[in-house]
C-alpha cells in the first residue's frame, strides 16, 4: 500500500531505521574487482543481462518465480523476461522506490564502510566514462566535425591573407595581379622575385608557364607601382610564407578528411563527395545523429533560416540546404535541381543509416544508388521530367491536356484574325 503513495514514499526512508523497516536485505554479492563491475555496469547501460547477475537472478529469484521483480529500466526487464520467464514490473511507484534505496543504500547494506562505498562509486563511474568514450561509435566521427571545422576556418583565414597580400604588393607592382590569377602562384613568385627589379634576372619556370613568365617581365619594365623599402618587401615575403604553409597545410587536412570520410562513411562519400559528406555530419553533430534525421529533413539541412523565413511568411519552402553542393546537383540544370536534391536526399538518406548502423565498410550501396541516380539524371536531361516520374495513366492524362491547350491556342488566334 505505501508503495502506491508515489507522492509520500521518500518520507519512509529519512532515516536509515525507517528504510530497514520497510526494506529487507535478500541477497548481497559483491565484484571480485573492478573489470567485473565495469562489465556488469556496461551491459546494464546497453539493456543485456550481464553473467553475474543471471547467476544472481537464477540462484535466488527462481525460487520465488511466482514473485513480481521491480525493474528500474523497462528495456531489462524485457529482457529478463525473455531470458529467465520471471514476471518483471517498472513503473513510476518502482522509479521512487530505487531512488529511495539508492538514498539510503549504506544504511541498507551491513558491512560496508562509507569510504569503501564512495571510492568505488567514483571508480566505477571513471571506468564507465572510459568505456563510453572508447568505444562509443558516435566519438569516432568527432575528428570528422573537427577536421572540416578547421578546414573552412583555414579558407578564411587564406581568403583574408591574400586578399592582403594582393592588396599589400599591388602598391609597389599592380600589373603582376592581373598578369597571375592563381592566388598561390601570386605568393610563390612574390616570395621569389621580392623588388620587381628584380624580375629581369629572376627564373620564374618552377611557378609560371613561359608565356605568362614573359608577361610579367614586360609589365614589369613599364610598371607605374611606387617605389618601397626593403623592410616593406621583407614584410610581404613573410606574409607569402605564411599563405603558402598554410595552403600545404590545408592540402594536408584535406586528405586526412577524405581518408577519414572513406573510413567512416563511405557510401555517404560516394553519393555527395567527402565536403558535403562532412558539413552534413558536423551540421547534425555526429554520424548517428544525422542517421536518425528523415530525407526531407537531410535534404534542407542548411537552410533552416530560409526554411523557417518561408513558413512564416507563407513562401515556397527552400529545395536544398548543404546537399546543393553535391556534384549530382551541381551538374543538373536549374530546372530539375529540386528533383534532383530530393532523389539524392533519399538515397543519401539510406546510405547514411547503412554507414552509421550496418556492419558492412565497403561503398557497393553508394556506388550502386549514385548510377541509378546518373541514369535518372540523364533521363530528367533528355526527355523530360513528366515522363520518367509520372504512371502511364498520369502521362496520357497530361499529353491529352497538353493538346486541349494547344487546341484553344489556334482557336484564339483564328479569332484574332
Amino acid at each position: 500500500s505505501k508503495l502506491q503513495q508515489v507522492d509520500s514514499l521518500y518520507k519512509e526512508f529519512e532515516t536509515p531505521e525507517k528504510a530497514n523497516k520497510i526494506l529487507k536485505l535478500k541477497h548481497f554479492e559483491k565484484f571480485q574487482d573492478t573489470t567485473e563491475a565495469l562489465a556488469a555496469a556496461t551491459a546494464l547501460v546497453e539493456g543485456k543481462i550481464g553473467k553475474s547477475l543471471k547467476k544472481v537472478l537464477k540462484k535466488i529469484v527462481a525460487k520465488e518465480a511466482h514473485e513480481q521483480l521491480a525493474i528500474s529500466d523497462a528495456k531489462l526487464g524485457g529482457v529478463i523476461k525473455e531470458k529467465l520467464d520471471l514476471s518483471c514490473v517498472h513503473s513510476p511507484a518502482v522509479a521512487e522506490l530505487m531512488r529511495c534505496i539508492r538514498s539510503q543504500m549504506e544504511g541498507l547494506i551491513s558491512g560496508l564502510p562509507p569510504r569503501e562505498f564512495s571510492a568505488m562509486s567514483l571508480g566505477l563511474a571513471h571506468s564507465l566514462s572510459r568505456y563510453k568514450l572508447k568505444f562509443s561509435p558516435d566519438k569516432v566521427d568527432t575528428m570528422i566535425v573537427q577536421a572540416i571545422s578547421l578546414l573552412d576556418d583555414l579558407d578564411k583565414e587564406l581568403n583574408n591573407y591574400i586578399m592582403r597580400c594582393r592588396e599589400w604588393y599591388g602598391w609597389h607592382f599592380p600589373e603582376l595581379g592581373k598578369v597571375v590569377t592563381d592566388n598561390l602562384a601570386y605568393c610563390k613568385t612574390v616570395r621569389k622575385v621580392g623588388d620587381r627589379t628584380n624580375v629581369s634576372t629572376t627564373d620564374m619556370s618552377d611557378i609560371l608557364p613561359e608565356e605568362i613568365e614573359a608577361e610579367v617581365k614586360l609589365a614589369a619594365e613599364i610598371s607605374m607601382g611606387t617605389e618601397v623599402s626593403e623592410q616593406d618587401i621583407g614584410n610581404i615575403q613573410h606574409l607569402c610564407d605564411q599563405v603558402i604553409e598554410i595552403s600545404d597545410y590545408r592540402a594536408q587536412l584535406y586528405d586526412y578528411l577524405k581518408n577519414r570520410m572513406m573510413a567512416i562513411a563511405p557510401n555517404l562519400t560516394v553519393m555527395v563527395g567527402e565536403l558535403v559528406g562532412a558539413r552534413l555530419i558536423s551540421h547534425a553533430g555526429s554520424l548517428l545523429n544525422l542517421a536518425k534525421h528523415p530525407a526531407s529533413t537531410v535534404q534542407i539541412l542548411g537552410a533552416e533560416k530560409a526554411l523557417f523565413r518561408a513558413l512564416k511568411t507563407r513562401k515556397d519552402t527552400p529545395k536544398y540546404g548543404l546537399i546543393y553542393h553535391a556534384s549530382l546537383v551541381g551538374q543538373t540544370t536549374a530546372k530539375n535541381k529540386g528533383k534532383i536534391s530530393r532523389m539524392l536526399a533519399a538515397k543519401t538518406s539510406l546510405a547514411i543509416r547503412y554507414d552509421a548502423l550496418g556492419e558492412d565498410t565497403n561503398a557497393e550501396m553508394g556506388v550502386e544508388n549514385r548510377a541509378k541516380l546518373e541514369a535518372r539524371l540523364r533521363q530528367l536531361e533528355d526527355r523530360g521530367i513528366r515522363r520518367i516520374s509520372g504512371t502511364g495513366k498520369a502521362m496520357a492524362k497530361a499529353d491529352k491536356y497538353q493538346h486541349k491547350s494547344q487546341q484553344k491556342r489556334r482557336k484564339r488566334r483564328k479569332k484574332r484574325r
